[in-house]
Parts: structure tokens; sequence; C-alpha cells
């Protein structure tokens, strides 16, 4: 097995008015626990997937491997790496076979909340719907497997570790190695993967103030900027599909849908992390978060020093202890054992 390696995070939640360490989830007497901050509901997980911490243990383990790419060089961590909020830094990621990518790489902090999973595809409701896009998906080619489930498994089927571990994530099918419970411990493992501690969480919940510019900002991007009727609530989007000026490559959701009045739809991304997943936009054509705000009609409804405000608002949406945790770093090289 090949490892492309990414760097590693720590989850720190609140919980009411207090500030604690906390796993995304663990395993209590009735099932899974999500840790989370009042107010916040946990986010849905299909009937028959059920979180565990041995599936949660075995996704990351996926998620770090490139023999789930054609040739061995690609895995979900190449384009998603810890260290940049899981994305990677580019404009578009290429794919295995040097295919341009077609929309920019988007964040995975919190995306167990997003509806849809992408920038522009409305079916992909779940996150095991999501995982075989760019395992098997061939417009454009990124990890170059469709039509080869069967390598897949004979690749992790030579391994002991996944063995073992498929053994303990899906004791009900006792260890078989398949396709779908590739994408579910996947999309376990990514649900996990949760911030809700930010200098603007720790200011709500009874902490220190916002720096005064990015208060200014806050009533801004609330007020006459009229950011938040697009990204608003616990994750500041609202998953809805939005007309874009984009380029003749790419249709926005129309590309899935068919529709013409879907053409140049996006979704809205969420803002946490934001300030840490340059290039912005579905197309990754704004470098900054300036140019961001300004492809979005900044230029006409903000002033600069009103944009510049806003941007340090931004700032403070940043969980940096996320893109250090090791609990999201590659798994050691002992496989896990005792679930």
């Amino acid at each position: 097995m090949r490892w492309r390696v990414a760097a590693s995070g720590t989850i720190i939640l609140l919980v009411g008015a207090m500030v604690s360490l906390a796993v995304a989830g663990e395993a209590g007497p009735s099932g899974w626990v999500w840790t989370l901050p009042k107010g916040v509901a946990p986010p849905p997980v299909p009937a028959d997937n059920r979180m565990s911490a041995a599936k949660v243990a075995l996704g990351r383990r996926l998620f770090y491997e490139a023999d789930l790419s054609v040739d061995g060089t690609m895995s979900c961590a190449t384009c998603h790496g810890q260290r940049s909020s899981f994305t990677d830094g580019s404009i578009t990621h290429p794919g295995v076979h040097g295919d341009p990518g077609l929309r920019n790489v988007p964040t995975l902090v919190n995306v167990a909340w997003n509806r849809p999973l992408n920038w522009a595809d409305p079916a992909v409701k779940t996150l095991e719907q999501q995982a075989l896009v760019p395992i098997m998906g061939d417009d454009p080619v990124e990890m170059g497997m469709k039509g080869m489930e069967t390598e897949i498994v004979r690749r992790l089927s030579a391994n002991s570790c996944y063995r073992s571990l498929f053994r303990a994530a899906f004791p009900e099918e006792e260890g078989l190695i398949s396709m779908a419970a590739v994408t579910r411990a996947l999309a376990a493992y990514e649900r996990t993967i949760i911030s809700f501690d930010t200098p603007w969480d720790r200011s709500r919940a009874g902490g220190a103030p916002l720096p005064e510019e990015a208060r200014r900002g806050e009533q801004v991007f609330r007020g006459k900027g009229g950011c938040v009727r697009c990204h608003g609530g616990i994750n500041f989007t609202d998953n809805h599909l939005h007309p874009f000026a984009t380029t003749a490559r790419d249709a926005g959701a129309m590309r899935a849908t068919g529709r013409a009045e879907d053409r140049n739809r996006f979704r809205t991304p969420g803002l946490r992390n934001v300030a840490l997943t340059a290039p912005y936009l579905h197309d990754g054509s704004a470098a900054t978060l300036d140019a961001a705000i300004m492809a979005h009609g900044g230029m006409i409804r903000q002033t600069q020093a009103e944009r510049a405000a806003i941007i340090a608002f931004l700032d403070q949406l940043s969980d940096l202890a996320i893109t250090r945790d090791p609990r999201f770093s590659v798994p050691p090289a002992e496989c896990e054992t005792g679930f």
C-alpha cells in the first residue's frame, strides 16, 4: 500500500457557554454519541451506515489510501489536505492522467451538514454517494478507477490490516470488502471532520470579544453587505444553488440536471475556515478573499474599508486546531485494534 501524507489538526468544541476539548463523537452504550455545541443538531446519518469507532478508523485509513487510484499516486487526502483545512491550495487539481480539474477543491470541514455534497449536483445527497465521484468519475477523471471495482477490492483484500478493519467495521457483513463498504467507511470518517471552535464561536459563548474591526465587519456582513442572505446558519451557507457568472466550460448544475434553468448555478460554500482555503469560488478564479467579495458585487456594495472589515470578520471563523489534530492525520503504520 502507498500513502499520501497530509498534516494533522484538533477539534475543540463549544458545549453551551463552555469550551472543551472533544472528539466529533464517540461510542456510547447505545451507539455513537455526537459531541456538539448547544443548539447544533447532529448531521444526518443514513440508517444503513450507523457510526462506529471501527468504521471511522477504517475510513481514515482509506482516506489516505493511494491504492484507491488507478496508478497509486492519488488519495482523497491528496486534494483534501489537512493543513489547508482539507483543501489543496490549487485553482483546480489535475487528475491522475493530467486532466484539468473542473472546479476548485471544496473543504471537508463540517461537510456532513452540506446538501448537496458538491458544487453543483443536487442529486448527490449523501457522503456515501459523493465518495464515488472522485474514485469512479470520468468527467473529469480524478482517481481513474471507473469500472475497476474488482481491482480495488483485490488491492484492499491483500492487506491484513484492511481485512481486520473491515471485519471490525462491518461485522454484520462478516468483513466483506466491497465498494459499498469502502464508501460507507469514508463517509463515516468524513462526518467526524467537525469544527465549531473559532474566535467567533468562543465570543458568542461568552469568551473574549472579537477585535473591533472584525465586529464592524460582521455588522456589514449581516447588514449593508447582504452577505448573510446566502451565507447564514451555523456553517455560513444556505446550501442552495445560486446563479453565478462562469466559463463556457462549466455550466454549473445544468451539467448534472440537464435543465436550462440550472445553467451557471452553484451551491453556496460555507465560510468556516475560509481564510485558510484560498483560492476561492467554484473555479478558483479569486486568489484572495477581497477578490471573492469583489466578484460578488463588493465594488458596488462596500467601500474598501468595509471589505477589509468583512475580511477581518472572516478571519475570526478560522479553527487552526483542526489543521493539526493527529486524529485527522495519516494513520499509524500499526493497524488499529481493540474496537
